[in-house]
């Protein structure tokens, strides 16, 4: 746990501001206990991402989520996401699969502007299958980086995987000052 939470530290400080904006940017740290991320991860449907905390850093938003995959059916074809604004920075908490990124994607549909994901937790995306994909295997304590129209999914997950998301959005299209209804104080 603790090579995680030094990956969270690592990735924060690799994300720069990118476009000025008009905002200030917070005077002090902003904490994710681990007590709050286990009770979002607790919450239903576990299976769909789940953002704790989009912060308004100034010139730029930065937004942490997390997300529990449940088994893959073997033999299913590899469906996954790609983000049009929003780069994504795992950091493997438990379990393990295979995460699929890169590629093609075939039939790229736009998620909905009105949906939860589109709102809440990427922006602009496209879903949709993939060919000539890199596949690896990752586990706890792994970090991967996803840059921002590069397909990602999952697939040969046995039992689960956890993983923390850092996303830093320099369009700020995630909303500022967003905190999940399981930890509102």
């Amino acid at each position: 746990m603790l090579k995680a939470i030094s990956g969270i530290a690592f990735l924060l400080a690799l994300s720069p501001p990118i476009q000025p904006q008009d905002s200030v940017p917070p005077k002090q740290a902003i904490d994710i206990p681990m007590a709050d991320i286990k009770a979002v991860l607790k919450t239903e449907p576990p299976a769909i991402d789940q953002q704790i905390r989009v912060v308004d850093m100034g010139k730029y938003n930065l937004a942490v989520g997390v997300i529990h995959r449940g088994p893959t059916k073997p033999g299913a074809p590899v469906t996954g996401i790609s983000h049009d604004f929003t780069t994504e920075a795992y950091v493997i908490l438990s379990g393990s699969g295979t995460l699929v990124t890169g590629g093609t994607m075939i039939d790229p549909r736009p998620i909905p502007k009105d949906s939860e994901p589109y709102r809440i937790l990427n922006g602009p995306s496209e879903v949709g299958t993939v060919k000539d994909a890199y596949s690896r295997v990752v586990s706890a304590g792994d970090v991967i980086i996803i840059p921002a129209n590069v397909f990602h999914g999952w697939t040969s997950i046995t039992d689960h995987v956890d993983y923390l998301s850092v996303r830093p959005d320099p369009e700020k299209v995630l909303p500022a000052g967003y905190v999940h209804p399981a930890i509102k104080k």
